[in-house]
């Protein structure tokens, strides 16, 4: 048994000056997994190197739902605040495809209408759907992105039958979420949960075999203006047992049997 983050983002520029002392403080906190989520090929590759030379690193390949097509969306003049490396949609699912073998997990893929226009929600769906099937092929866990657009996803990911998914840090209604968790599906709770009163009523009214623990660090941190990092999720797992009315033990073990039921590894 172990505790486990389930979305990180350790690739992160942010963890460039303290990448090693913050994967030590995540395993001095009794975390054995980290699953860092990649957001496009550039970050998939880095991820897997930081697999390749840390083993707590558990590499999940993804396609951040904006990145899908941040190309038409710049060529249109739409406003996307980040700058980086783009890719097409079609390069992007031609490097999951050559590399979903070597992944823990496929993610984080998704829907995204926060920052993505209506007009580019078809060719969303479209990388979206493929990026699905190609996870599937492989008998990969999935893990979701979603913002605004919850219920379309849902509909997509039940009609082309996937079951073994993670809806990570989830900003719908909660009336949604349990019938997300209703599904089979499962949501993680990230590190700011007891600042949150949708995240501490997720813990408290879902069912307890649904649920996860995250980061999304650098994001999210348990206080306001702190630098996210794994190790958070030990306050996490004893926010749930004091939730739930048991002890650390107990909380943790039910994570992390969650955790192994849906990767299908102990964490």
């Amino acid at each position: 048994m172990g505790l486990y983050d389930v979305h990180a983002h350790l690739t992160h520029a942010a963890f460039d000056a303290d990448r090693e002392a913050v994967i030590a403080r995540a395993r001095a906190a009794g975390l054995t997994s980290i699953v860092s989520n990649g957001l496009n090929p550039r970050d998939n590759a880095a991820v897997l190197e930081l697999a390749r030379r840390e083993p707590i690193v558990r590499p999940a390949l993804g396609f951040y739902p904006v990145d899908t097509v941040l190309v038409p969306m710049r060529a249109a003049g739409v406003d996307y605040p980040r700058e980086g490396d783009e890719c097409t949609a079609d390069e992007g699912i031609a490097y999951l495809r050559d590399h979903v073998e070597e992944a823990f997990a496929v993610g984080e893929i998704g829907l995204d209408g926060y920052w993505v226009p209506e007009p580019f929600w078809p060719e969303q769906e479209r990388v979206f759907r493929a990026l699905v099937e190609l996870a599937l092929a492989a008998d990969k866990a999935i893990i979701i992105h979603t913002r605004k657009r919850e219920a379309r996803a849902l509909e997509l990911l039940e009609e082309l039958g996937a079951k073994r998914v993670n809806w990570h840090c989830f900003g719908g209604k909660v009336k949604l979420a349990r019938r997300i968790a209703e599904r089979g599906h499962y949501l993680s709770i990230p590190a700011n949960a007891r600042r949150s009163e949708s995240f501490t009523r997720m813990l408290e009214t879902l069912p307890r075999e649904r649920l996860l623990l995250e980061t999304d660090c650098p994001y999210l941190g348990p206080e306001p203006g702190v630098q996210n990092e794994p190790a958070n999720v030990a306050g996490t797992a004893g926010y749930a047992a004091q939730l739930w009315g048991c002890s650390e033990q107990e909380a943790s073990a039910q994570l992390a049997a969650n955790f192994e039921r849906l990767f299908g590894v102990a964490p």
